[in-house]
């Protein structure tokens, strides 16, 4: 019944920009806190960045200034744009709500390459 889906990664070079998706079904996104998660080679799957339902964010040390998470309740989606891409950032990107009560729902991801 949850689904997540998320989209708009691809190959890009070093220092360029994607803006990623999330589509949920119905309207899961109300009133959660929802993040974008990087499970990067090589490393565990981690926190990128936060969106609460009030709209606070919160960021990952390296993507500040360069990442920014919003969000549309109206439309059940959630949004990063990605800045200043770096080899670092390489890494297949998952959105879900952060609550407990979601922690075995996820989507597909969506690979994020970048190249030098």
């Amino acid at each position: 019944q949850v689904q997540l889906v998320e989209s708009g990664g691809g190959l890009v070079q070093a220092g360029g920009s994607l803006r990623l998706t999330c589509s949920a079904s119905g309207d899961i996104f109300r009133n959660e806190n929802v993040g974008w998660f990087l499970q990067a080679p090589g490393k565990p799957h981690g926190v990128v960045a936060i969106i609460s339902a009030d709209e606070t964010t919160w960021y990952k040390d390296s993507v500040k200034g360069r990442f920014t998470i919003s969000r549309d309740d109206a439309k059940n989606m959630v949004y990063l744009q990605m800045d200043a891409l770096t080899l670092e950032d390489t890494g297949t990107y998952f959105c879900k709500p952060i609550s407990v009560e979601f922690r075995n729902y996820w989507g597909q991801g969506t690979q994020v390459t970048v190249s030098s």
